[in-house]
């Protein structure tokens, strides 16, 4: 970065100056004396004029190391979340100048911080108002349904039509449901009440939500892991994410397919494994499987709304875990879910 001459380098230069024409007029005074004795105080006054540019020049240096300093701790104050922080840049000069302007684009980053915290808080505020009044015509609807099937006992058109209508119904419930809980995850107003949880037992509730399902559809659900294997979490938020996960290897596989729930714990970590052989993932739909509301071109899926897996990934991160997945087209998919092991439980 090159820097123009400011006020204190002027300075400098002129106490440089004043020094140098004192030293010359003492040798010119100093002319008289003998000319070895001449020749020595010419010598001196070189090596005090050295002297002197070299005090001043650290003096000088020095102080602007310790502005340059004194910048970079305010730009480090404000990288971590110090938003109030600013550069000094009262005087002049070319370096005050590109302070003033870093200041200028720190008011304007929290500018557009602020806005978009705005908007994002409003989207926030508009989903979860609609949901909520979703729920109250939702439950009138169920029931409706609910009568109508009770009074077409013997009217078959009308119970597949009833029968239809209750899938939708419970598509449209599951959305609001979602939405819900993504929009308070959204807005950090869920706080997750960790305590140390058995992951054996935790799974076997999952297998008893899937049991019947899994009967009805001919496909096998099996569990592997050992016991006392305790992770510290918030059970029905970790229970929620892996029954979307489970729910989602549910949809992608068919008639004599299995399910695997597999646990285990190493020396740093809790990992839980969802595997099946399913229809898998298309390769170009692996990086987007996490995005809210994504649906795939390549799959045959009319059910999924798309809320599942981005809520599986919000829950899992927000007890500081990672989730993985990796896919073979026509083999099978596998979801990896790994939390680090407390220091204390």
């Amino acid at each position: 970065m090159k820097i123009l001459a400011n006020k204190k380098i002027k300075e400098l230069f002129g106490k440089i100056t004043v020094c140098t024409v004192i030293f010359i007029l003492a040798a010119v005074l100093l002319t008289s004396f003998e000319a070895e004795s001449v020749t020595l105080v010419i010598i001196l006054c070189m090596v005090g004029m050295g002297a002197v540019i070299l005090i001043f020049g650290y003096g000088y240096f020095k102080e602007q190391n310790e502005v340059m300093e004194t910048a970079v701790s305010q730009i480090k104050e404000y990288i971590s979340g110090n938003h109030e922080a600013r550069i000094d840049c009262d005087e002049e000069g070319e370096v005050y100048r590109l302070f003033h302007e870093v200041n200028s684009l720190v008011t304007i980053l929290n500018a557009h911080v602020e806005q978009e915290r705005r908007s994002k808080q409003f989207l926030k505020n508009t989903i979860s108002d609609i949901s909520h009044q979703l729920k109250t015509p939702l439950a009138a609807l169920n029931i409706y349904n609910g009568l109508l099937q009770g009074e077409a006992v013997d009217v078959p058109e009308i119970q597949e039509f009833t029968s239809l209508s209750e899938k939708e119904l419970d598509r449209i419930n599951t959305l609001v449901q979602n939405l819900l809980k993504i929009t308070k995850l959204d807005a950090g107003s869920i706080v997750l009440e960790k305590k140390p949880e058995d992951v054996a037992e935790m799974m076997n509730n999952v297998e008893l939500r899937f049991s019947y399902r899994a009967e009805q559809e001919q496909k096998k659900l099996v569990l592997f892991g050992e016991e006392d294997i305790f992770l510290s979490c918030d059970r029905d938020w970790i229970l929620e994410a892996v029954d979307n996960i489970v729910k989602n290897a549910m949809d992608h596989t068919k008639s004599g397919d299995t399910i695997e729930i597999k646990w285990r714990k190493s020396a740093s970590i809790v990992q839980i494994q969802i595997k099946d052989n399913g229809s898998g993932i298309h390769p170009e739909d692996l990086h987007h499987i996490f995005k809210r509301f994504y649906r795939s071109r390549f799959s045959k899926d009319q059910q999924g709304i798309g809320l599942g897996l981005p809520l599986a990934k919000m829950i899992i991160e927000a007890h500081n875990g990672t989730i993985e997945v990796n896919s073979e087209l026509g083999k099978g998919t596998m979801f990896i879910i790994s939390f680090l092991i407390p220091t204390k439980l």
